[in-house]
């Protein structure tokens, strides 16, 4: 969450910043308009998108470490109450809960204004006459206009035109999605600065087509000027006054070439890819080797049958390199290094790479691998992990395992306890538990707990010695720490 907050932020900052610098100032409303609310939605975005930057390390292919799974251990740790989270997430419930109340409660007072006062149709939207002395203002595809100037018809055709620009371009739609962000992250004041921009960018749209309308600049100018000082109390409403300054009377007569606009716009473009790329780009390293080592060891062994044996120097299987497991491939021979270059002789430097390039593995190669004693499998035999191919592992692997355990395993209530759980299983041939012993553990009911989480485990994928299922038996500590 905090993440996403510094991220989204920092993208919100940056891109309105370049607002008020590049675009604002330049008569190309219907453009910034998509800018800002593409500004909020790309941000929101970001903290979601990852982009992968591979970085090859030079880690090789066959390496000799191995990490038994049987050997790992999980700690169970009882968490203390954190009473400032809590704190922190009720302050925001109860603010945000009183925002929300205020929120509907407006657009209750708008809607109830429609439904209590006269209706009048009027092109694409409906004059709602109210008796107080009000300037029109708009809220969907409805416009509040006093009554009384509109019976004596004193209400100028400019100020239709204005407001009815705000219907058919449905600007109250973008008043309501910024102000749903201001209720649910009202703690980031960065949204009431867009609401501003927004509202005025819309100011800015109307004036234009009262303007190409009328073609009177300095009429329509006097006219905002004489109702300067009156307010509206709806904020979610589109005001015919919102924000008079020098700068909307000055955008009325401003002009902005089409070379020029497409010059600011081609601007965003580096912006916002840097922002992206900055944002969400995440390096990734991949084994150099990987594919390449693969693909060139399988070309040089494609015609070699390996001769699997086993610690006591017994061939228990023969098998060619796909079919090899991956235990199995760690104790591969390496191809033999190319020769080194003939000196001052290209051609002969030429015909040694191409031998290598073509060269092929020999007929038969050993491979000794550890622990397997036989291939003949008995019905009912229990391996030890140490003794068979692949050892048994929980499906994603036992770090899913461990996650698991954590998340099922009830601590007991005693305070300050600490030690560890030693238990056996079986895992089957079709990867069920079973045969649980508890060889070990520290009171209080932990080994007891530990059978049950096992208990409610899904199926293990089953351990292997060739190429057949078998049973395993499984040793695991399980760590056990409660709160002080």
């Amino acid at each position: 969450m905090i993440d996403f907050l510094i991220k989204s932020t920092l993208s919100l900052t940056i891109l309105l910043a370049v607002y008020h610098v590049v675009l604002e100032k330049e008569k190309m409303h219907q453009f910034n308009r998509f800018y800002l609310l593409f500004c909020i939605v790309f941000s929101f975005s970001i903290p979601f998108i990852t982009i992968e930057i591979i970085q090859e390390s030079l880690n090789p292919l066959l390496g000799n470490t191995t990490i038994l799974p049987g050997e790992a251990t999980t700690t169970i740790i009882e968490e203390s109450t954190d009473y400032w989270l809590i704190t922190l997430w009720s302050l925001y419930s109860i603010v945000t809960l009183a925002l929300t109340i205020r929120f509907g409660r407006n657009i209750w007072k708008l809607t109830s204004r429609i439904k209590s006062n006269p209706v009048v149709e009027y092109k694409n939207s409906k004059l709602v006459l109210v008796k107080e002395k009000i300037l029109p203002h708009t809220f969907l595809n409805t416009i509040f206009i006093n009554e009384t100037d509109y019976r004596n018809r004193k209400i100028e055709a400019e100020l239709y035109t204005h407001e009815l620009i705000h219907v058919t371009q449905k600007h109250t739609l973008d008043i309501l999605f910024i102000e749903t962000l201001k209720v649910l992250f009202w703690f980031n004041p960065i949204f009431i600065l867009y609401k501003k921009a927004i509202q005025l960018n819309h100011e800015f749209l109307a004036d234009e087509k009262v303007v190409k309308s009328y073609n009177n600049v300095p009429f329509y100018q006097n006219l905002l000027l004489s109702v300067a000082n009156v307010n509206s109390n709806y904020y979610l409403a589109s005001n015919l006054n919102y924000s008079i300054t020098k700068k909307r009377l000055i955008m009325m007569t401003k002009t902005t070439s089409a070379s020029r606009a497409i010059l600011k716009k081609l601007v965003l473009l580096p912006l916002f890819s840097g922002i992206l790329l900055f944002s969400c780009s995440k390096t990734v390293e991949k084994e150099k080797t990987a594919e390449t080592t693969i693909t060139g060891m399988e070309k040089y062994f494609e015609n070699t049958t390996f001769l699997i044996k086993d610690d006591k120097g017994n061939i228990i299987a023969d098998k060619k390199f796909s079919e090899l497991t991956s235990e199995e491939k760690k104790n591969v021979p390496p191809p033999p290094p190319p020769p080194p270059p003939a000196p001052n002789n290209p051609q002969e430097t030429s015909r040694q790479l191409e031998d290598q390039k073509n060269a092929v593995g020999p007929k038969y190669a050993e491979i000794s691998v550890r622990a397997i004693t036989t291939i003949k499998v008995k019905k009912n035999t229990i391996h030890n992990t140490a003794a068979v191919t692949e050892k048994p592992t929980f499906p994603g692997g036992m770090d899913k395992f461990y996650d698991f355990v954590a998340k099922n395993y009830k601590a007991p209530s005693s305070p300050n306890l600490k030690g560890k759980v030693y238990l056996t299983f079986i895992v089957e041939k079709d990867g069920a538990l079973s045969e649980f012993k508890v060889l070990r553990d520290i009171g209080y009911g932990t080994g007891e707990e530990a059978v049950r989480v096992l208990k409610l485990s899904p199926k293990w994928i089953p351990g292997t010695v060739g190429n057949k299922s078998v049973r395993v038996l499984y040793s695991l500590p399980i760590t056990i720490q409660t709160a002080k």
